[in-house]
C-alpha cells in the first residue's frame, strides 16, 4: 500500500501534538543507553545488552547460526513477537524521528509512532515509504537504529522498501525513483532480454539502498503476466516462464551477491506460488479478485520462475500472494493461510529454509481516521477472528506478518495457551539469521555524508538511461516504407505537433505547432488504457478492459487521419490497439522511458532493440476467451510474444 495514503488530506494535526509528546516520553523511558564498546583480545565489540561482558550473539567472530541460537534463547516473549511483525513506518524529511503526525508522511497519522513501534511493541522490521531526499533517509535510518540499540538486547532494525527505481505508476506497489537512478519498469528490463543488464541494475540498486540503510528489497516479482488484464503486470518480467526465471535469478544475485553479507541487500521474492492467473484479471488485494484460477491446468508453469530462478539464486525471503488457488489444494483459502502451499510445497517439496512473510494486511482491516480504508485480505477465512487468523497463518508456516502492528495479540495467544511459544522460535531464528548475515548486529549505521554521492551517481543514472533505450520495442514502422528513424538533415524544418512530451526537445527536430492541422507529422505519448474500480485504494490499480473506448479512440484515430502520427504507447500491461496500430505511421512500445530517450530512439541515435515480454491481443473477445494461467494463448494476436522490429532488415 506504499503511496496510497499520500492521497489523504491530513487535518487536525495540531490537536495530536500534546498527546504524542507525552506518549513519546513514556515510550523512550523504556530504553537504555546506547551500547558500550567492549575490548576483547585486542578487538572491539558492541555490548548490545549492556551487561559488561561479551555474549555469543555479540561476538562477530562466531558464525551466524551460533549467534542466532544464543540470541533467541535470550529473547523474551514480547521481543520474539515484535520481531515477527513488519509494517510501514513513518519517516520525516530532515531525517528526524517521527513521534507525532506530520503532513509529509500520512503514515504518521495512522501508524504508531517510531518509539511506540521500537520501544513498546519491540518491532525491528519496517517498510519505509515517504522520504524525499537520500540524505534525510540515511539520517532517519541512523536515528531509528540508535533507538533500537537502546532496547534491552539492542536488536538492530531491518529497513525494507518496495521498488524505488522506476516510474511508480501504481503507488500501491512501487515508488517513483526520485533521487535514485531511473530505470524502466521490470517489464522493460524483460524487453531487453538481457540477464546481465538485470544483474547490473540490481547491483546498482543494491548500492543505492545500502547508502540510505535499506537492507531488504520487497521484490522482485516472479509472477507471470499470463492474464493480460492483471493490474500488476508492470512489476513482472512478462508471461514467459523461462525468460522470467533468468531475470529473477540475475535480479536476486545482483542484490544479494553469492551469499548474504554486510554488502548485501536481502530480497523477498513474490508472490509464491505465482500471483498472475487472476480470475478475469481482477487483483487479489480486493475481495472481487480473491480467486486465482487454472482453467488450463497450468499451475506448475507459474512455479518455474521460483524453482529455476529465485531458489537457485539463494533468495533470502519469500512472500505468498493474497489469492485463493482455486481447486489446487484441499482447502480454498488464500496462499498465506494454506498449509499445503506454505509448508507442504515451499518448505518440504522445495526445501526453502529462509523467511516466509505474508503479504500486507491479512489480519486486520486498515482504518484511516476511524473509517474503513481496506478490508483485511483474509480470503477464505473471512469468518475467523483476528486471533484465529494469526493462528491459521502460524499453522500454515508463516514466519512474519506483513502490514500488521499487533504483536501484543500474538503475546496474548501464547499467554493464554492457544499458541505454544516454541512455535515462535524457528521463525524468529530465521529472521535473526538474516540480520546477522547482513552484518546489522556488528554495524547497522550508514555514512550520512555519503548518501548524496552514491544515490543517483552519474554512472548509475547513465546505466539506467541505457537500459531505458534498450527496452524500447518498435511494433510498427510505416505501412509501405519506414517512417523511422526521423531525418535530422538540415534544410526546411518540418512542422511537428506533439502531445505529452517536451516541446523544447522536439524543437530540435523542427517547428513545434499547437494544432495538428497543417503539421507535417505528429509525435504523441499515450498510456495503455485502464478502467479501475472506484475507491481510494482500488483506483491505483490499472484494471479493466485493455482497449480504448469510443471517445478517446475516436480522438486518436481522427488525429492519425489528419496527420501522420508516431505513437509511443506506455505499457504497464498489454493493450488492445488494432485500429491505432493500423492508422499510426509508426508505433512504439515503452515501459518507462524519458522524453529524451524517446527522441534518441526516434532519430536513430539508439535504434530500438527490445522485444515484447508478452503478446498483445487483437480484441477484447480474444482476451476473454483465453485461459488466465496459460501464456500467449489469445487467438491471432496483434503482436506476438517476442515481437520487435529493427530499423534496418
Amino acid at each position: 500500500m506504499a503511496l496510497l495514503l499520500g492521497a489523504i488530506v491530513i487535518v487536525g494535526l495540531c490537536g495530536f501534538h500534546g498527546y504524542f509528546f507525552v506518549a513519546s516520553a513514556m515510550n523512550r523511558a523504556q530504553l537504555d543507553d546506547v551500547a558500550p564498546v567492549l575490548s576483547v583480545d585486542g578487538a572491539s565489540f558492541r555490548d548490545l545488552n549492556k551487561n559488561g561482558r561479551l555474549d555469543p550473539y555479540e561476538d562477530s567472530r562466531l558464525g551466524a547460526d551460533e549467534r542466532a541460537d544464543d540470541l533467541v534463547a535470550r529473547m523474551s516473549l514480547e521481543e520474539k513477537a515484535g520481531s515477527m511483525f513488519i509494517s510501514m513506518i513513518a519517516s520525516m524529511n530532515g531525517g528526524e524521528l517521527v513521534e507525532r503526525p506530520v503532513a509529509s508522511d500520512p503514515f504518521s497519522l495512522v501508524a504508531p509512532s517510531n518509539s511506540a513501534m521500537v520501544a513498546v511493541k519491540k518491532m525491528n522490521h519496517f517498510n519505509v515509504v515517504f522520504v524525499d531526499h537520500a540524505k534525510d533517509l540515511a539520517a532517519w535510518h541512523n536515528k531509528i537504529q540508535e533507538m533500537a540499540e537502546r532496547t534491552r538486547l539492542g536488536i538492530p532494525v531491518t529497513i525494507a522498501s518496495d521498488p524505488r527505481h522506476g516510474y511508480g505508476k501504481n503507488p500501491g506497489a512501487s515508488l517513483p525513483a526520485g533521487e535514485f537512478s531511473l530505470w524502466p519498469e521490470p517489464l522493460g528490463l524483460a524487453a531487453t532480454g538481457d540477464p546481465a543488464l538485470v544483474r547490473r541494475f540490481a547491483d546498482i540498486a543494491r548500492q543505492e539502498y545500502l547508502a540510505v540503510g535499506i537492507r531488504l528489497a520487497l521484490h522482485p516479482m516472479a509472477d507471470l503476466a499470463t492474464e493480460p488484464r492483471w493490474a500488476r503486470a508492470a512489476g513482472t518480467f512478462g508471461e514467459d516462464a523461462a525468460l522470467s526465471a533468468k531475470m529473477v535469478f540475475a535480479y536476486v544475485k545482483g542484490f544479494q551477491g553469492e551469499a548474504l553479507d554486510a554488502q548485501s541487500v536481502a530480497t523477498m521474492v513474490k508472490h509464491f506460488s505465482g500471483g498472475g492467473p487472476q480470475a478475469d484479471g481482477e487483483d487479489a488485494h480486493f475481495e472481487y479478485g480473491k480467486e486465482q484460477v487454472y482453467p488450463g491446468d497450468n499451475f506448475a508453469y507459474h512455479l518455474v520462475p521460483f524453482v529455476e530462478g529465485a531458489f537457485p539464486a539463494g533468495v533470502a525471503q519469500v512472500m505468498p500472494y493474497y489469492g485463493i488457488p482455486m481447486g489446487q489444494t484441499d482447502e480454498d483459502v488464500g496462499f498465506a493461510f494454506n498449509k499445503t502451499i506454505i509448508t507442504g510445497m515451499l518448505r518440504e517439496a522445495y526445501g526453502f529454509e529462509g523467511v516466509i512473510c505474508s503479504d500486507w494486511g491479512l489480519v486486520t482491516d486498515q482504518m484511516i481516521l476511524g473509517q474503513l480504508f481496506k478490508k483485511a485480505s483474509a480470503w477464505g477465512v473471512e469468518h475467523l477472528s483476528i486471533e484465529e487468523r494469526i493462528i491459521k497463518l502460524l499453522d500454515a508456516g508463516i514466519d512474519q506478518f506483513g502490514g500488521e502492528t499487533i504483536p501484543e495479540v500474538l503475546v496474548g495467544l501464547v499467554q493464554s495457551g492457544r499458541v505454544d511459544e516454541r512455535r515462535l522460535d524457528p521463525s524468529v531464528r530465521r529472521l535473526m539469521l538474516d540480520k546477522f548475515r547482513l552484518g546489522l548486529f556488528d554495524d547497522p549505521y550508514v555514512e550520512v555524508s555519503e548518501a548524496d554521492t552514491i544515490v543517483g551517481r552519474s554512472d548509475f543514472v547513465a546505466a539506467g538511461k541505457d537500459a531505458q533505450r534498450r527496452s524500447v520495442v518498435l511494433l510498427k514502422n510505416g505501412s509501405e516504407r519506414p517512417v523511422l528513424p526521423l531525418s535530422q538533415e538540415q534544410g526546411e524544418r518540418p512542422r511537428i505537433y506533439v502531445e505529452n512530451l517536451s516541446a523544447d526537445l522536439v524543437a530540435r527536430l523542427g517547428e513545434v505547432v499547437d494544432e495538428p492541422d497543417g503539421a507535417d507529422f505528429a509525435i504523441i505519448r499515450i498510456e495503455a488504457p485502464y478502467y479501475p474500480h472506484e475507491g481510494l485504494f482500488d483506483s491505483n490499480f490499472h484494471s479493466g478492459d485493455l482497449d480504448f473506448k469510443a471517445e478517446e479512440k475516436e480522438r486518436l484515430l481522427a488525429l492519425m487521419e489528419m496527420v501522420p502520427t508516431i505513437v509511443d504507447l506506455y505499457l504497464d500491461r498489454a493493450a488492445v490497439v488494432p485500429e491505432i496500430a493500423e492508422k499510426s505511421a509508426a508505433l512504439i512500445a515503452s515501459f518507462g522511458i524519458t522524453d529524451e530517450v524517446l527522441l534518441e530512439v526516434l532519430v536513430g541515435d539508439h535504434p530500438p532493440t527490445g522485444r515484447l515480454p508478452f503478446e498483445m491481443p487483437r480484441s477484447m473477445g480474444a482476451v476473454k476467451a483465453q485461459y488466465e494461467d496459460v501464456p500467449y494463448d489469445s487467438e491471432n494476436p496483434l503482436f506476438p510474444f517476442g515481437h520487435g522490429l529493427p530499423y534496418s532488415q
